[in-house]
């Protein structure tokens, strides 16, 4: 399929710019195999004609599938589908680790790292009482030079003594829990889509209302204790999660 056989529908009115409009909807296409990886994108200016879209508005677009690892330009060639969107199983790892698994190179910028008194949600996900002092942790991920995620957590304090900002941005959470004694062992995990707020749209360089994944998880060691509470977001347009279904 040609790229300018593609219906692009563009709301001109909204404060969303026609440029991650216009991204969103390319980057929909590639994910649902209807540009598949190895197409070849025609020329900036057929696309801006087809589209009713400026020259620039296409050219941004295009860049920022690039920076995402999307698609790639060729010298004298092109710009090609690659597609390197993350695709992360849905089993108990770090994100860091699956990053690193397959040979990106994950960049982590630790933005908190303190104690902080449980509130009664959080106390209730770490079993301990309210105001039980629990290690409290913010962080965003990158990838390539585009933030991928944003990473809360909480742990119940003694499993996270000494943990420091460099530690954190040099591995993943759960295998420095490791070194401390710590086995991870279960979590229930729970799926989830929110639209980004202005916070989380500053963190992750997008639009607010951009579509983003969540996942919120409480994890256990192997002694059955709960340990670990962590409630993460996505970008959707870079980040899917997979499962592995098998018939009962």
């Amino acid at each position: 399929m040609r790229v300018t056989d593609l219906e692009i529908v563009l709301n001109r009115v909204s404060p969303v710019p026609l440029y991650h409009q216009l991204a969103r909807q390319l980057v929909a296409a590639i994910e649902g195999g209807i540009l598949p990886k190895g197409a070849f994108l025609d020329n900036e200016l057929d696309l801006a004609d087809k589209w009713q879209v400026s020259r620039p508005t296409v050219r941004r677009a295009i860049q920022d599938l690039v920076d995402a690892g999307m698609l790639v330009r060729r010298r004298g060639v092109g710009t090609q589908v690659v597609n390197d969107q993350v695709r992360r199983p849905f089993k108990l790892t770090s994100l860091f680790d699956d990053l690193a698994a397959i040979g990106r190179e994950p960049v982590t910028a630790v933005l908190v790292l303190g104690t902080v008194r449980a509130d009664d949600e959080i106390a209730e996900a770490l079993e301990v009482a309210p105001g039980t002092e629990v290690v409290h942790i913010e962080r965003t991920r990158s990838v390539g030079g585009q933030p991928l995620a944003i990473l809360r957590n909480w742990l119940i304090g003694d499993v996270a003594a000494a943990l420091t900002a460099d530690d954190l941005r040099a591995r993943g959470l759960y295998a420095l829990l490791r070194d401390r004694g710590v086995r991870p062992h279960s979590a229930v995990q729970r799926l989830g889509a929110v639209a980004a707020t202005s916070t989380d749209a500053e963190l992750l360089g997008l639009a607010v209302g951009a579509p983003l994944v969540t996942m919120r998880r409480v994890m256990q060691d192997d002694g059955g204790r709960v340990v670990e509470l962590g409630d993460h977001r996505y970008d959707a347009a870079h980040y899917s999660v997979e499962l592995n279904v098998i018939e009962s």
